[in-house]
């Protein structure tokens, strides 16, 4: 099965896909690791990355999307797969879409971990000094908050239509957040 899990920065998506992946012998698709990695590579789509995030902003779509690719073609990994923090816009979401459809996939849970700025703040500082992230500190964190709230709405908006949309409360602890999900899975 293919499962998005999608939330403000600092929400635990990443937390609930490692678990998930375990459980569920899947594969995690976390654009945030595969940007990491154009990063510590130094490459020019890195150099790009690093100017987006350091004002706040999410990468181009079209180098995500390029990145996604190949691992969504993956005949290893197909309905295996944990989006980790994609789609973040709309254009993403109908790419993820377009190339599921073209790998004859699809998304058969979509959970929104619903958090307040507040928690994702103390999150966030918690996180800089345990994995030492250049890019969780606290102005790039509000910044990267309201430009989640701001271009990532529509596709909350995008996916509550579906009948495999779930809301889960992201305040809870995450052995609690992992409860709920199995619980909604049947895992």
């Amino acid at each position: 099965m293919n499962i998005i899990i999608f939330g403000p920065p600092g929400a635990g998506k990443g937390t609930q896909a490692k678990h998930l992946v375990k459980k569920l012998d899947s594969f995690q698709v976390s654009t945030g690791d595969m940007l990491r990695e154009e990063i510590n590579n130094d490459t020019e789509i890195g150099k790009k990355i690093v100017s987006n995030m350091n004002e706040g902003k999410f990468v181009d779509d079209v180098i995500v999307n390029k990145l996604l690719e190949k691992i969504i073609f993956d005949p290893n990994k197909v309905n295996r797969l944990i989006f980790d923090g994609y789609p973040r816009t709309i254009s993403q979401a109908k790419n993820l879409d377009n190339l599921l459809d073209q790998s004859n996939q699809k998304i058969n849970f979509v959970f929104f971990l619903n958090v307040e700025k507040e928690t994702i703040i103390k999150r966030i500082k918690k996180r800089k000094i345990l994995e030492k992230r250049l890019d969780d500190n606290t102005d790039t964190i509000l910044k990267r908050y309201d430009t989640y709230m701001k271009i990532t709405k529509p596709v909350l908006d995008y996916y509550l239509k579906n009948q495999n949309f779930y809301e889960v409360d992201g305040s809870m602890n995450k052995e609690k957040i992992a409860q709920k999900i199995e619980e909604i899975l049947k895992v």
